[in-house]
Order: structure tokens, then C-alpha cells, then sequence
């Protein structure tokens, strides 16, 4: 235990299985980190768990300097997880419109299902109150809102005695004046109760998009509210004084404290794992990185393309997936910038079952934290993480460096139960669900490559999470990838995120017009406008001027198109008019010199660096100790002794021949024949040498 009191920057990432915690002292760069079971139902007291057992490793209790947290409460609370259950709301909104949050789009999310259903409005139609106002599409009032209108609405929102307001007004994108002074008025009227405006939260165009943004930002902000107002609380009880900061969807922090829209923290768990991805390839020189992530619950990639992560515009909340996929229609739309990855049910925790027709099936339910796969005790479904102990990949004792004792012998019944059902061995239907799992997995990978025009093989496959070194071998050989980087301390990766992630706000402006009837002189005025407002933002979170960054973008479409692609603001010499033509034909193959450009949106990323932590020296005289651990392993149909060693124990420089099991407290890598593994500063590399 340490005796002299030390400065750490902490990151706590809460997963659907374990939460990790990464904490790195500020002078030595030296990291700790800590692993233990997440508490769904109440998600606070897996961080303050975790944040325990750090302090128990020192006598002098270390000062936190920041507080970093990835977090999937809103995520939970739209899908109805319990002891998160939805405020009642209500929606104000322009007379005639009331209905526009339920019909939608034409989109259904199954084709040819007679009977399909559309997601629950998260407003009843009896709580949507219709404003009698007007402004049309130039911003112009067409029915003013008058003072005996404002008092009809109050005394409407007083009858139904809600939670939660949200106020949508038809064209608030040109001229909020009306949303503005509704919202004013009914703060007055009911100081207690949470109001969300469309203007703030979505200024753009496209009313449905835009009051489904705003209905769930109102409904999930009292949720995430109390849920961060008791962490805080349980910090302060702590002695931790210090903001606690949020990662957001778009893979950027916000102070906990102006969280103020919960609607950007629905991606915030899987953001953070892309971020130390983009990282890491920054650091070690690669330019193109597929970020593979598999914890316990799902599996998730994305890619970073010369340093940059790929960045989506909108999605959809609580929505369904099919082979990695969303499925439109079938969630919340919510217009938020936020970090592009396809997500698959396979994780360590994914459940293993037959189906009506004998057949094999992997997900997509899974069994969590709790009860956990049949290995953890508390379950008799045999889940991915009980394949793998069968097959002899996993240590049969204990996980997280001993400290999470598991029972090998359920894992076996787990899996003998399936294997009698089918006709085939325990080892034969282990390997059948580690086989389909990966296949579930290969396809995510295909999504964000190949189907976005893009070769696997250019890439380094970055695996992470605590099961993904476990299959990284299979996937890279499935995409014919040739490399795979195995970060530090893979099982906690996420969490280093946390550490290294920008604070960041996200500002939009809406133009339509033309892109030639736009003058510079009233390009800069917008995005100064933009960065003042940014600048602010950051200002209040204790960001100093000298550390701001602005990112200037527009949304730039051919006229007559029905969206639009996103590109940067233009360089000196060059039009944005033709910056749209090269942006169009790299994505689609052709552009159209002669159709007219038009501007929808200025976009504004505002960012502020942390300071960097400093690197972390590691002993370079270390050699390999001779091993005599091995483990019956079971590969392509039999079982080879294949020997175990300690990651720790590995040298800086030298190979490893596969089959191999190397392990560590977060994870297990499984090098597969054919391949080579070789420690380094940062990483673990594995090649293939077939």
C-alpha cells in the first residue's frame, strides 16, 4: 500500500457486466485499475464499489484531480429497465401538430409483418397540448402567442401534473421568439418541474426529428438527473470534491453538473472504447484502426481513419438491431452527433440455446451481471463465457487475476445440456458457439468496412473489452486482416478512454440557402456567433481560454435532395460548393458540377484538451521465466497442451508461436495457430505468420 499521498485522474466505465475503473497518478503516468460486477439497478453503487477498492490499496488516501464516467442509464431507461421507469410528461406543441411524434416517418421496421407495432409514444396523446401559434417556414409569426393562450396552457400542464415538460413549436429552427417566452413562462409556472425546448436541445429542421429529440431529452432529464445528483452526493460523502464529468455520445466529456441534456448521453458506454481506440492508433502510428470491443453483454466496432473517429449525425434510441444493423423505425429518432458503431448481442454473458428446430442459437438475450454465466454460479444457461471455460481458454479457477472465483463444473453442465440435446459433444457444441458467435461478429466488422466502401484489410484490428483478445484471431483471419493490437489492459480500455477524452459541446446553426449566396464575410459571422456560444459552454466548466478548440462544418446537399453529408469548413482558395462535388463523388462514386449546392447547416465542434498524462515507464530487462502451465485447449477438434503464461512475464521483444493462452487480470488473449504474438511498449502485437 502506498503511504504518501498521491494525484490520480480516474475513469469508471459502467457496463452491462462488470464496471472498470482506470486510474492513472499524475506524476509517475503509473496505472491501477479495478474490476468489478456493475449494479443494473443501481448503477451508482457499482462506481462507488469500484472507486472503494482503489482506496484500499493506499494508507494515505489519494487525491482525485478528475473524475471521468461512461454511463448506459438513459440507454436502460428507455428500454424499461426497472427502478428506471419514465416520467409522465408533457409535449407542447403548435395546434394540429400534436400527433407528429406518433405517425413518424413511412419507415417500418419490419416490411412485411402485417402486425407490426410501433415504439410506445414516450408522451400519451392525451398529454400533448396543442398551442394555437404560428411561425412559418422564413421565421415569419403568422398566429401570435398571446397572453390568454400562455395561461390556457399553464392551467393545462397543472391539470395533468407532470415530471417533465417538453415544448416543440412548428419552424422554432428560424424563429424561437415563441418557444422562447412559452418556456420562460411556464419555468415561472412550475419551477420544480424540468422543461426541454426544441431550440435548445435540436436546432434544426424537420419537425419530426426534431420533437423526438426533444421528448426524450425531456423525459430522461429528471432520470439522469437524480441518478447524478446521488452519485455526486455519495462522492462528496467520499471526500471527493472535485466536477464530476460525463462522456457523451459524441465520444466528448461534459461536466456532470451541465449535463443538461440527457439525450446526448445515450451512446455514452460504447463512445469512450472508440476514443482510447483512436488514441492508441495515434500513439503507435497506425493510420486505419477497426476498434473491436466485446465485453459481456455486446460487441461493438467502429472504425478511425487517420486519427479521426467516424462521427454519424443521428440515431435511434432504444431501437432494434438485426446482424449488427439498425433497424429505422423501430426506436426514438435523436438528432446528436455521436461515435458511428455497429452493435451485435455477443458478449461474454450472451446465452447459448436450441431452437424449435434443433438447431444451435447464440443471443440475443443475455445473462448479464446478474444471474451471469453458469461459471459465475448464480445460472444454469450456458452462455459464451462457459464455452470458452469448457474449451479450456478461460483459466477453470478464477478470473480477474484470481480475485473472481468461477465454477467450471456448472459451466460443463451448462454446455453438457445443449450437447445432449444436438446429438454432438460438450467440446463440439462449445466450439459450435464460439464458431457462431463469431460469425455475429465478423458481420458488425463487415458493416463499418466493407460496407461503407472500405477494406478490412488496410486496417489493424485494436481488440479490447474482456473477451475480445479471446476471439480477435478468429475475426482478423475472417476478414483477412494480417494484424492485431492488444492495448495494455484491454479489459478496462474503455475506461482509459475516459481518461484521455476531450470536453466538448456540439453547436448547430440552420442557413438553408444556397452555397453562392452565402458571402464569407456571412459564413465567419455564423461561426462566430457559434464560437462565442462555445466558448461559453466550455468557460463554465472551468476550461481556460488557451485550451479551447473549434471545429467549423457544414451539412451540405445537392438541391432537391432529401439529406446531407457533412463536410469541413472550406479551405482558403477552394469553394464550399466545390468542397461538396469531392466530398459527393469520394462517397458515391459521381458528383454534379452543374446542380446548385445548398448549405442546411453550419455545425460547430467546440473542444478543450486535457493536459497529457505522462507515459508510463515499464521495466525493458524483463525476461521470459521458464513455464511449465499448460492447459488442455481444445483446437480444431482435439485437445493440445498449450502453454499458459502471464502477460507480465512476457519480454519487451520476442515472439510467442501460437496455440498460446497468455493471461492477465482483465483478460485473456487467445493466440491462435498461425499466429505470433510480440510484447511491446504499449501493446501486445499478434501477426499472422501463415
Amino acid at each position: 500500500m502506498s503511504e504518501e499521498q498521491r494525484t490520480l485522474r480516474v475513469g469508471i466505465d459502467v457496463g452491462g457486466t462488470f464496471t472498470d475503473l482506470v486510474a492513472a497518478d499524475t506524476e509517475t503516468g503509473e496505472r491501477m485499475i479495478v474490476k468489478c460486477a456493475s449494479t443494473p439497478r443501481a448503477p451508482e453503487e457499482g462506481v462507488l464499489a469500484a472507486l472503494d477498492m482503489l482506496f484500499e490499496r493506499f494508507t494515505a488516501k489519494p487525491r482525485i484531480e478528475y473524475l471521468a464516467h461512461s454511463t448506459t442509464i438513459a440507454t436502460n431507461a428507455l428500454l424499461g429497465q426497472m427502478h428506471l421507469e419514465l416520467p409522465r410528461a408533457v409535449f407542447l406543441t403548435t395546434r394540429g401538430f400534436r400527433d407528429v411524434i406518433e405517425i413518424g416517418r413511412q419507415n417500418r421496421s419490419e416490411v412485411y409483418n402485417l402486425f407490426v407495432t410501433r415504439p410506445r409514444p414516450l408522451v400519451a396523446r392525451e398529454d400533448r397540448i396543442a398551442v394555437n401559434e404560428r411561425i412559418d417556414v422564413r421565421g415569419n409569426v403568422l398566429v401570435a402567442l398571446t397572453e390568454p393562450e400562455i395561461t390556457r396552457v399553464i392551467e393545462e400542464i397543472r391539470r395533468r401534473a407532470p415530471q417533465a415538460i417538453a415544448i416543440g413549436l412548428l419552424h422554432s429552427y428560424q424563429n424561437d421568439a415563441h418557444e422562447r417566452r412559452l418556456a420562460d413562462e411556464v419555468r415561472r409556472a412550475f419551477p420544480n418541474i424540468p422543461v426541454t425546448s426544441s431550440s435548445q436541445v435540436d436546432r434544426e429542421y424537420r419537425e419530426y426529428e426534431r420533437f423526438s429529440t426533444t421528448v426524450v431529452n425531456a423525459v430522461l432529464l429528471p432520470v439522469v438527473a437524480s441518478y447524478l445528483e446521488r452519485l455526486r452526493n455519495a462522492l462528496r460523502k467520499r471526500g471527493i470534491d472535485q466536477p464530476l464529468y460525463v462522456m457523451q455520445s459524441n465520444g466528448g466529456m461534459v461536466a456532470a453538473a451541465h449535463a443538461l441534456r440527457p439525450a446526448a448521453l445515450i451512446e455514452s458506454g460504447p463512445a469512450s472504447g472508440v476514443i482510447a481506440a483512436a488514441q492508441l492508433a495515434k500513439t503507435s502510428g497506425t493510420s486505419r484502426v477497426l476498434s473491436f470491443d466485446m465485453g459481456g453483454t455486446t460487441a461493438k466496432a467502429g472504425t478511425i481513419i487517420e486519427g479521426m473517429v467516424q462521427v454519424a449525425g443521428e440515431f435511434e434510441a432504444a431501437g432494434h438491431t438485426h446482424s449488427g444493423r439498425s433497424v429505422k423505425g423501430s426506436g426514438y429518432p435523436v438528432r446528436f452527433p455521436f461515435v458511428d458503431l455497429a452493435e451485435v448481442s455477443a458478449g461474454g454473458g450472451t446465452i447459448a440455446w436450441i431452437d424449435e428446430a434443433g438447431a444451435l442459437r447464440v443471443g440475443p438475450i443475455s445473462a448479464g451481471a446478474d444471474p451471469g454465466p453458469a461459471c459465475y454460479g448464480q445460472s444454469d444457461r450456458a452462455t459464451v463465457t462457459d464455452a470458452n471455460v469448457v474449451l479450456g481458454r478461460l483459466n477453470p479457477q478464477a478470473l480477474a487475476g484470481g480475485t473472481f472465483p468461477i465454477q467450471a463444473q456448472r459451466a460443463h453442465a451448462a454446455i453438457g445440456h445443449l450437447s445432449r440435446q444436438i446429438g454432438m459433444t460438450p467440446d463440439q457444441t462449445a466450439a459450435g458457439i464460439v464458431d457462431i458467435v463469431d460469425a455475429q461478429m465478423a458481420k458488425v466488422l463487415r458493416i463499418v468496412t466493407v460496407e461503407r466502401g472500405l477494406d478490412p484489410r488496410d486496417f489493424v484490428l485494436v481488440a479490447f473489452g474482456g473477451n475480445g483478445p479471446l476471439h480477435a484471431c478468429a475475426l482478423a483471419r475472417e476478414l483477412g486482416m494480417r494484424r492485431v493490437m492488444v492495448p495494455a489492459q484491454p479489459g478496462v480500455f474503455s475506461a482509459h478512454g475516459l481518461l484521455t477524452a476531450d470536453l466538448r459541446a456540439d453547436l448547430v446553426h440552420p442557413l438553408l440557402r444556397e452555397a453562392h449566396r452565402l458571402t464569407s464575410d456571412q459564413v465567419d459571422a455564423v461561426f462566430r456567433e457559434l464560437e462565442t456560444k462555445g466558448s461559453e459552454l466550455l468557460r463554465v466548466q472551468g476550461v481556460p481560454e488557451e485550451r479551447m478548440q473549434f471545429i467549423r462544418e457544414f451539412d451540405a446537399r445537392y438541391r432537391g435532395q432529401s439529406f446531407e453529408l457533412t463536410l469541413a469548413h472550406r479551405r482558403e482558395g477552394e469553394s464550399i460548393a466545390g468542397e461538396f462535388h469531392s466530398l459527393h463523388r469520394r462517397r458515391y462514386g459521381y458528383d454534379v458540377p452543374e446542380e446548385t449546392v445548398e448549405l442546411v447547416n453550419a455545425r460547430l465542434g467546440a473542444l478543450a484538451t486535457l493536459p497529457e498524462l505522462p507515459a508510463h515507464s515499464r521495466n525493458s530487462n524483463r525476461t521470459l521465466r521458464d513455464r511449465t502451465a499448460h492447459r488442455e485447449v481444445y483446437i480444431a477438434g482435439r485437445r493440445v497442451q498449450t502453454p499458459v503464461y502471464r502477460r507480465e512475464d512476457l519480454p519487451e521483444i520476442g515472439t510467442l508461436t501460437g496455440p498460446v493462452l497468455i493471461e492477465q487480470y482483465d483478460t485473456c488473449t487467445y493466440v491462435a495457430p498461425g499466429w505470433v504474438a510480440s510484447e511491446h511498449s504499449a501493446v501486445m502485437l499478434l501477426e499472422r505468420n501463415d
